[in-house]
């Protein structure tokens, strides 16, 4: 009698191993189950769904209704212990629903326990916010959670309503921390010091150096950041700082600092051709907005970068250019068809002048003739061009390390680590695949937002743990086709990892791993997973 085999089916597998090795030992699911309990029939806690949410995020970002089918196909149910079946649209959106009202205490659980758990330096942590714009009118929102409303976008959709989120970044790998969502059109200043006090309770330090751009320099946040002893560094906005000062400025006499950036040091760019910096140093008086309040005097350091004095130059010449163009063409034409009248003509070269922004140098005399018909002369004014290049390059940080703790040239150095966080917003937007969001309700788009910014914390953990396990030089090869050695990174150790196959168990073969590269079985190696006797298929 012939016995009918049933064939085995493979399974994508892809870095679901590694995500369920790190949400284990970030411990999500235990935490959001504390938080957020079931009842005792429910099939699947709110942690459980969650995790998988993460792992989709690192996998195959895709919408709600799609979770199951991706289920399906993923090995999931193998990892994860949970069925296909049960991820349909309808329970994952109970799950955000149950997360929203405690994302601030699930962040702060999670955040503390991933400083805890591997070890991340929270001693220094960069600050800064995105927009996420959204598409439809959502006029019916929930009170009590982040409104989806007008703002000032970061990709300049001024049509379309946005909700912003604000991540805090260690120094120790770019691990993000903390993350918070807010209202569209809230100001990205009054939030740092809520996310100060937030971070000083995750990292149960007193001691941190936070690292913010300029939205920091305004004098209630630093009155605050005074008060409370923390630690800063911030440029100062461009409008504090006039170009009579910078121009002042003696780059030869301004000490080199010994610094090369990233793109340099990837580039491997000789050392006669790297962006170079120099340092000096004094102090910024900052007032307050009335007369009783105290006037803080705070340590500035004028930095000067030949690679932004090229920059400024570049697009000072490209904008005179464009403007040089356009009034040439309105000489021609002044007293034509168009430009008939004096006012016209000056009409025009306000415009001009706005949109090019040249109007601090543009110097122009409209006269008419006996028969009233306009005609145009123009110069750029040298003086102020030699006076704005004299200026290029310079910015100014501010800080309340004293000159013990850093010197000029180091409080530099530790500010150079803020790039840190638009690399994450970059992975943020990129391969977690945080828009479009095909959600209606603002509450559910928060929980969403807390679920992706957990990838991203995974994401970044996955990337740290591979280059700590790689030694001191943290390259290795493999990952590029002529073979060379790079430092990998959180997308390279996915798409690397994501062919990987499962073949599931019979009644007399265990399941196993099927690795079709040599890197995969590496990296597998180097974030501490067995693949012949992986954690989650003894479970």
């Amino acid at each position: 009698m012939a016995v009918e085999l049933t064939p085995v089916v493979e399974r994508r597998l892809g870095a679901l191993p590694a995500s369920a090795e790190f949400l284990r030992r970030l411990d999500v699911a235990g935490i959001i189950d504390e938080l957020c309990p079931v009842r005792d029939v429910a099939h699947l806690t709110h942690g459980q769904v969650i995790e998988v949410l993460v792992a989709n995020r690192l996998s195959s970002p895709t919408s709600m209704v799609r979770v199951e089918d991706w289920a399906r196909k993923w090995a999931v149910e193998e990892v994860f212990g949970v069925e296909p079946e049960l991820l349909n649209d309808d329970r994952l959106v109970r799950a955000l629903d149950a997360i929203a009202p405690n994302l601030e205490e699930i962040t702060g659980s999670v955040g503390a326990q991933a400083i805890a758990e591997f070890g991340v330096d929270a001693a220094q942590i960069h600050w800064d916010m995105t927009s996420l714009s959204l598409f439809g009118a959502y006029e019916d929102q929930e009170e009590g959670f982040p409104q989806v409303r007008y703002g000032h976008p970061k990709d300049r959709r001024v049509d379309l309503k946005q909700i912003q989120a604000g991540l805090a970044v260690s120094r120790d790998g770019g691990i993000p921390l903390f993350h918070r969502v807010y209202d569209g059109g809230a100001g990205e200043v009054a939030q740092v010091v809520g996310a100060m006090k937030a971070l000083r309770k995750i990292a149960d330090r007193k001691d941190f150096l936070l690292v913010a751009d300029s939205k920091l320099v305004s004098y209630p946040n630093i009155t605050a950041l005074l008060d409370a002893k923390v630690d800063f560094i911030a440029p100062l906005p461009a409008a504090q700082v006039k170009d009579e000062v910078y121009a002042a400025l003696d780059v030869d006499s301004a000490q080199l600092v010994g610094y090369v950036n990233d793109r340099d040091r990837e580039r491997n760019t000789p050392a006669d051709q790297r962006e170079s910096y120099r340092v000096l140093e004094d102090v910024h008086v900052m007032a307050g907005p009335r007369k009783r309040d105290p006037v803080h005097t705070l340590r500035r350091i004028l930095v000067h970068s030949t690679g932004n004095a090229k920059g400024q130059q570049a697009a000072r010449a490209k904008r005179l250019a464009r403007a040089a163009e356009d009034l040439d063409k309105l000489q021609c034409s002044a007293g034509g068809r168009y430009y008939n009248t004096a006012a016209k003509v000056e009409a025009r070269i306000g415009v001009i002048a706005k949109t090019r922004r040249v109007a601090s140098c543009l110097r122009t005399t409209v006269t008419t003739d006996t028969d009233g018909r306009p005609s145009l002369t123009w110069h750029f004014d040298q003086d102020v061009l030699d006076a704005q290049a004299a200026a290029d390059g310079w910015y100014a940080l501010v800080t309340r390390l004293t000159p013990e703790q850093a010197d000029a040239a180091e409080v530099l150095r530790r500010y150079k680590g803020q790039g840190v966080v638009e690399r994450r917003y970059s992975d943020f937007k990129g391969p977690l695949a945080v828009a479009p969001v095909f959600l209606e309700h603002n509450r559910r788009i928060a929980a969403l937002i807390s679920v992706i910014c957990l990838a991203l914390l995974v994401f970044c953990l996955i990337e740290r743990q591979v280059r700590q396990a790689l030694g001191p030089e943290q390259t290795m090869s493999g990952l590029y086709p002529d073979n060379r050695r790079v430092r990998p990174t959180g997308r390279m150790i996915l798409y690397h990892l994501d062919s990987l196959m499962l073949r599931p168990g019979t009644a007399t073969d265990p399941p196993t791993i099927l690795i079709s590269q040599g890197v995969q079985a590496h990296l597998l190696e180097l974030l501490g997973i067995d693949e012949t006797r992986p954690r989650w298929l003894e479970t």
